[in-house]
């Protein structure tokens, strides 16, 4: 399987990580960095933040111990930020806004939120109807919880398509990818946007004008909570530290 490269730099690459894939080895897989190391070439490279298994697109690797020390710092000073996708067959309780709370984990390897502040998440998001059946959901989460979107989106109503884990419905993936990072980097500005490449439901063309319409996250009024100007149609129109995981 060959890895998409998205951005290549002194200090670190920015890839494509497939759904399926785990970041790190498991008993009886090879995680991402070993099958990285052998197409670019490299002995070693830095995990820096990761993505669930189940969760495709960017994913940040480090050249160097120290890049991955400098990148342990944006994370945990909070000055990456980060947008994902997803998309679930249910309408949310609320068409945007935040979802915050203790992250507690309960039977099976889930999660669930409570009204505790240990293990706080906190996530922002926008949905947009793609069709009667299918919304699309802009997140951007504020911290990065273990399952913290899945968990959101489920709270809201609206599990993610394919996480049958949440009680989503069965598909041929999790709808989950990992669509824009923003930061500075010894003072360059980093901005990398990632299409997801698989799964049905993501190629549909509708979906595809729709996710292509959401590209410049700049222009949604992140932090705030209010709607941007949308329109949904068949065309949808648009108007308008370190290990985090999600």
């Amino acid at each position: 399987m060959r890895i998409d490269v998205l951005l290549e730099h002194p200090d670190f690459f920015a890839v494509h990580k497939p759904p399926e894939i785990a970041v790190q080895d498991e008993q009886d897989k090879t995680g991402i960095l070993p099958l990285l190391c052998q197409q670019l070439n490299v002995d070693k490279l830095w995990l820096v933040h990761r993505l669930d298994k189940v969760t495709s697109g960017i994913l940040i690797v480090a050249r160097t111990a120290q890049a991955a020390a400098k990148f342990g710092e944006l994370f945990t000073q909070k000055h990456i930020q980060k947008f994902y996708l997803a998309v679930s067959h249910k309408k949310p309780k609320k068409k945007q806004g935040a979802v915050k709370g203790g992250m507690q984990k309960v039977r099976g390897g889930a999660w669930m939120l409570n009204s505790s502040n240990d293990n706080f998440a906190h996530s922002q998001f926008f949905s947009f109807g793609v069709s009667p059946n299918t919304r699309l959901f802009l997140v951007k989460p504020l911290t990065g919880k273990t399952h913290q979107i899945r968990v959101a989106l489920k709270s809201v109503g609206s599990p993610i398509l394919g996480d049958t884990l949440y009680k989503g419905q069965q598909a041929d993936r999790t709808y989950l990818h990992a669509f824009a990072l923003r930061f500075v980097y010894d003072n360059q500005a980093i901005d990398i946007r990632c299409m997801p490449t698989t799964g049905q439901a993501f190629l549909e063309s509708d979906m595809q004008e729709s996710i292509a319409a959401l590209a410049d996250v700049n222009a949604y009024p992140w932090p705030k909570t209010r709607s941007p100007k949308i329109r949904d149609s068949k065309a949808n129109t648009l108007q308008e530290g370190k290990n985090e995981r999600t």
